[in-house]
């Protein structure tokens, strides 16, 4: 057999799939005490998706109307949220500040050039201007 009929037989052999799941958003986790949540994963959150705790923790404070505290690598939020709601705000979070409007992929950063905020991809090369919270 030469080359190019075993690379035939190898492909044939192999699933190749165009499909990354690579970037999965961490789901909270927590519970509630009185009137307040406390959500114990957020460290793991913030980190996971790669975006400051206090970034982050305004965004949800401000989307939830609900004042919010980092302690240790847990937050507390001053009212009774459900799980659902807090995982959505989390995706809209990472749909405007992490993923890459061209390319849909998580490798970003977030630059500040004066009063102005961007999104710049490290793999396509987009940037764009995000709005700050």
């Amino acid at each position: 057999m030469n080359y190019e009929q075993l690379l035939n037989q190898a492909y044939e052999k192999v699933k190749v799939t165009r499909e990354c799941c690579r970037f999965e958003i961490p789901r909270v986790s927590g519970h509630h005490e009185g009137t307040k949540t406390i959500i114990t994963n957020f460290a793991q959150i913030a980190s996971g998706i790669r975006r400051p705790q206090g970034h982050l923790l305004k965004f949800i404070s401000k989307e939830l109307a609900s004042l919010g505290e980092i302690s240790g690598d847990r937050i507390i939020l001053s009212r009774k949220l459900a799980s659902k709601m807090i995982n959505e705000k989390i995706e809209r979070y990472v749909n405007t500040f992490v993923l890459c409007s061209k390319c849909k992929k998580p490798d970003t950063e977030l630059q500040e050039e004066g009063a102005k905020l961007f999104l710049k991809c490290l793999a396509c090369g987009e940037r764009k201007e995000v709005h700050r919270i």
